[in-house]
């Protein structure tokens, strides 16, 4: 058994991806997907914990670190993000359904693989990330989370990317402890995380993930937007393999409203709660993220 993190670059015909993998291939794939503002560490922890028993695969997605950043808003839309991982999914795991796992954007590509590709999946597992029409029905609806994710319309505005760049990316690092707790952002991790922000074009990419969704956030107090969302029909949603909702109750990004009712989505939906853990759960709970996987998938 190898815990050593390998790398390989992959060309999905669109953009050549910066891979991680760790694990024996052949072995039972997971791929798992990190969302703003990471890139593939954020799996780093559950990767290792895995990966004795799986071949666990995280690649940092378009406009993040060392994978390609295109230009324009409309190459971060999902269904190009979602032909990535087709791409990669298949090159690994050619025929034979697997795992895949997603967190905060990540979960949102992943969810979105699982609607358009569900024969291709055994499990869906989401760490802290919405299903799509839960998410826009809470940012409509309710108080809170319309409050919680006004965050969204700064970072889609004109010259965001100067201003979450100003002093070493503190605005970036802020962003990153109000949405929960960061005492894993050690000397060594936050160097990394630098690194990776600072590459070129990179805040340009990441940003652009939110400027290319369809999610509507109105201001607080304000009436609701439609959102293309709104006119999809029920079926596009759907979940229809098992999925593991892992959810760290102390998320200030995401709030309750946007988990009610997932099981009318999910007939096979599994949630495992962690009082103690914020949207950082990956990273605070490692070895017991990857245990619920384990759990779960077996």
């Amino acid at each position: 058994m190898s815990v050593d993190t390998r790398f390989f670059r992959f060309d999905t015909g669109q953009v050549s991806l910066n891979v991680a993998e760790i694990g024996e291939r052949g072995k039972p794939l997971i791929v798992c997907l990190h969302g703003f503002p990471e890139y593939w560490a954020a799996w780093e922890g559950v990767m290792r914990a895995l990966a004795g028993e799986f071949h666990v695969v995280a690649p940092d997605q378009r406009g993040f670190n060392l994978s390609d950043k295109p230009q324009g808003v409309d190459a971060y839309r999902s269904k190009h993000v979602v032909t990535d991982l087709a791409a990669l999914a298949d090159h690994l795991s050619p025929g034979r359904p697997f795992v895949l796992a997603g967190h905060d954007w990540g979960a949102s590509i992943a969810y979105a693989y699982a609607f358009a590709h569900p024969d291709r999946l055994s499990h869906l597992v989401i760490a802290n990330g919405v299903h799509p029409a839960l998410f826009q029905r809470a940012i409509s609806d309710d108080p809170e989370q319309r409050r919680a994710s006004q965050y969204m319309n700064r970072l889609r505005a004109d010259g965001a990317e100067a201003r979450m760049a100003e002093d070493e990316y503190r605005r970036t690092f802020n962003m990153l402890s109000g949405f929960s707790k960061t005492g894993w952002m050690t000397g060594e991790e936050r160097a990394r995380y630098l690194e990776a922000w600072s590459r070129p074009g990179a805040m340009t990419g990441m940003l652009n993930w939110y400027r290319a969704s369809p999610i509507a956030v109105p201001g607080v107090g304000e009436p609701a937007i439609p959102s293309p969302i709104d006119d999809m029909p029920r079926e596009s949603f759907l979940v229809r393999m098992p999925h593991l909702l892992l959810w760290g109750e102390a998320d200030e990004a995401l709030r309750p409203a946007t988990i009610d009712d997932l099981g009318d989505y999910a007939p096979q939906l599994t949630v495992r709660r962690f009082a103690e853990s914020g949207h950082w759960i990956l990273h605070e709970q490692p070895d017991a993220v990857a245990g619920a996987i384990r759990d779960f998938v077996r």
